[in-house]
């Protein structure tokens, strides 16, 4: 049996949603028309929007990038209650997000570890107390300064079309990365 993913991404809504630090929404959005599945849909339980297909769930979350823990946490619960009683021990959570340290558009797996001061990370770790996760990110580049002001002006700086296609350009290896994930 082939192992059943919920694929959640963090990011901003709007009016940040179309920013550097809504990487993750933006690919999320990318693999949905890779895969052809039907567009998003508000969902109320879990809040977020939401689209199911035969391989995989996709679920945006509609929190803010850094208290993204609660929603993601419910969507997980909400997701491992529809499956079978097979299915539900190999299920796996794999969380699309930016990634400040990586150049644009570079894809970078992780299961485990540090959050590496990822805020929105840091809230869904403590929202899962202990649940493991594949973390995929998505490479947003860096501003020159480290002063958190101006970190903080860069991943709020709306998206250039091109920054944007060079996001979902990463939504084919996701695929790859997330077939490994499938077929164990």
């Amino acid at each position: 049996m082939k192992t059943r993913i919920l694929i959640a991404s963090i990011g901003n809504p709007p009016p940040h949603a179309l920013t550097l630090h809504s990487a993750g929404h933006i690919l999320s959005t990318a693999l949905v028309s890779l895969l052809n599945y039907p567009c998003f849909v508000r969902s109320t339980s879990p809040a977020g929007l939401i689209t199911t297909g035969t391989e995989y769930t996709l679920y945006q979350s509609p929190a803010l990038m850094n208290v993204s823990g609660k929603p993601i946490a419910a969507a997980y619960k909400a997701f491992l209650k529809d499956l079978s009683t097979n299915e539900r021990p190999s299920a796996k959570l794999v969380v699309l997000h930016d990634e400040l340290e990586s150049p644009l558009g570079k894809i970078k797996m992780k299961v485990g570890g540090s959050a590496k001061g990822h805020n929105g990370i840091k809230d869904i770790m403590k929202a899962l107390g202990g649940t493991d996760f594949v973390r995929i990110g998505v490479g947003i580049g860096r501003p020159e300064s480290r002063e958190s002001r101006d970190v903080a002006s860069f991943v709020l700086r709306k998206m250039t079309m091109g920054e944007m296609a060079r996001v979902r350009d990463g939504a084919e290896e996701v695929l790859m990365i997330l077939e490994n994930i499938r077929n164990g």
